[in-house]
């Protein structure tokens, strides 16, 4: 459950602090309208691979989309284009 307290009270930051938790986020208001949060390193974590996840996926969705207009490659051309790239390379 996350806390909610006034940007005022990082006076006290030890106070703070200890109310976060894995799972359990403070969330810093001014003015009554949130601002800041402060997360556990462990959700900060969680939080990257899920973007990333969203990325790729994101990714992989375009890709569908251009082979189902532009067409699919067959297994032999893209076994040749790694195969070219890497002698090319050499």
């Amino acid at each position: 459950m996350p806390t909610i307290a006034p940007v005022s009270d990082l006076r006290n930051y030890g106070t703070i602090l200890e109310k976060v938790s894995a799972g359990s986020p403070v969330y810093l208001t001014r003015n009554g309208h949130g601002v800041y949060s402060i997360r556990n390193m462990e959700d900060e974590e969680n939080f990257q691979k899920a973007e990333a996840m969203i990325r790729l996926m994101c990714e992989l969705n375009a890709g569908i989309r251009s082979a189902e207009k532009e067409g699919w490659v067959s297994d032999d051309e893209l076994r040749n284009h790694f195969q070219n790239r890497r002698n090319s390379k050499k």
